[in-house]
């Protein structure tokens, strides 16, 4: 039986099934194991982990809440969060501006690549470049924020590095926009994320590329990264504090368990601590050739779980109806037997978005698109409703060939 259990209750015996953080920010070379000794037990406490889940049939067990439990009361919480505020109202359709969130996508692609390069030449960044790009993804994500953000969901492994950067800008806009945050405000925290991860431009191909587990010694090296991105975009004229704060510490966390600077909750600004649940939130959602991402609904479960020590909570809650409890590219199982992909949130009702049916899990068979809004009732363009959230490697489909086609 898989438990959940906090740090205080971890032994020698008991059999790790899941570290229950960021993937990145445990110290073992494998994601399960025995904890065989108390030196093992204290990496895990140093390496700022709260809670985890073990398996009490491979180890010892402990009195602690089931897996099923645990998912149950946190599905019963984010249906709570759907409900509290509507989604922020879109302008034109996914179809309509998926052409120029495609354009957008590529445009700032390319210029982070650029900035990486002429980091590692040593070069500041051209802030006159960095702008326009900035100013671009935050009118494709007033026009709407489903078209940019689902396309991004899609990353050659390649070029995550750069499309992360594109990612972590695309999905802070969007994140400032739900808040009603001023156009200046939305502004510098879309440089703060397309600039975050600078200072990777230092850190060698070797490293940042490697397919496996990182040693201690490339994991410092790695968590030089924000500093190192700072001290280039100190060297840019024009610069101001607020992209300067986001890549110096977006790997802060709330508990003080973050770097570079351990800060605690309290010191960490609001920008901050945004950056910090929207790069996680890419981060684990993506495909990397060493990590499979989760699926994006799956992802925001696991935000919320760690939000009690890592993230701010509040926050992650106000994230969560800004993307949608089924955030735009998502696979959905419907109660018909019908796979969709979900096209954009519903403005009033996250638990029902419109999505594109595109699938029979009856028949086993691809079926024609069609589109649904699921707050309308049958003979009204829905009559469904969302099950579940799904792999597509588990149903062998790939979802996002339907997403964005013209209704």
């Amino acid at each position: 039986m898989i438990k959940k259990i906090g740090i205080a209750q971890l032994r020698v015996g008991m059999y790790v099934h899941d570290f229950n953080c960021d993937w990145m920010e445990h110290p073992f070379m494998r994601n399960r194991l025995l904890i065989s000794s108390d030196d093992e037990i204290r990496k895990v406490i140093d390496a700022g982990i709260r809670e985890l889940y073990i398996d009490t049939d491979r180890g010892l067990d402990a009195n602690a809440p089931t897996a099923e439990e645990v998912r149950t009361d946190i599905e019963r919480e984010l249906h709570r969060i759907a409900t509290q505020q509507p989604a922020a109202p879109v302008r034109v359709s996914v179809a309509e501006e998926i052409e120029r969130a495609a354009q957008v996508k590529n445009q700032a692609h390319q210029l982070v690549r650029n900035v990486m390069a002429d980091a590692r030449l040593g070069k500041a960044v051209e802030l006159d470049q960095v702008e326009p790009v900035v100013e671009s993804i935050t009118a494709s994500i007033l026009r709407n924020p489903g078209a940019l953000t689902g396309l991004l969901r899609i990353k050659n492994k390649d070029d995550y590095t750069f499309l992360h950067s594109v990612s972590v800008c695309t999905l802070l806009v969007a994140f400032c926009r739900s808040l009603g945050m001023s156009a200046e405000d939305t502004r510098q925290a879309g440089l703060g994320g397309l600039l975050h991860d600078t200072g990777k431009a230092l850190v060698p191909d070797h490293i940042l590329n490697k397919p496996g587990r990182l040693t201690d010694e490339e994991f410092d090296i790695i968590r030089r990264h924000p500093r190192d991105g700072y001290e280039i975009l100190l060297k840019t004229p024009g610069v101001g504090p607020v992209p300067l704060d986001i890549t110096l510490h977006h790997h802060e966390r709330m508990d003080g368990s973050g770097y570079p600077d351990k800060l605690p909750g309290e010191a960490i600004s609001t920008f901050a601590q945004m950056a910090a649940i929207v790069d996680v939130y890419d981060a684990i959602t993506a495909d990397r050739c060493y990590h499979k991402g989760m699926p994006a609904a799956e992802a925001l479960r696991k935000m919320h779980e760690w939000s009690k020590f890592h993230f701010h909570p509040q926050q992650v809650q106000a994230f969560i109806r800004c993307v949608g409890i089924y955030p735009a590219g998502t696979l959905v199982l419907l109660e018909s037997g019908r796979l969709a992909v979900v096209i954009e949130p519903h403005e009033t009702n996250l638990l029902a978005p419109k999505v594109r049916a595109f699938f029979s899990t009856k028949s086993n068979t691809y079926i024609k698109p069609l589109d649904l809004d699921l707050s309308k009732p049958l003979g009204m363009g829905g009559g469904d409703r969302i099950l579940s959230h799904e792999s597509p490697e588990k149903w062998r489909v790939e979802p996002m060939k339907f997403f964005g086609l013209a209704a």
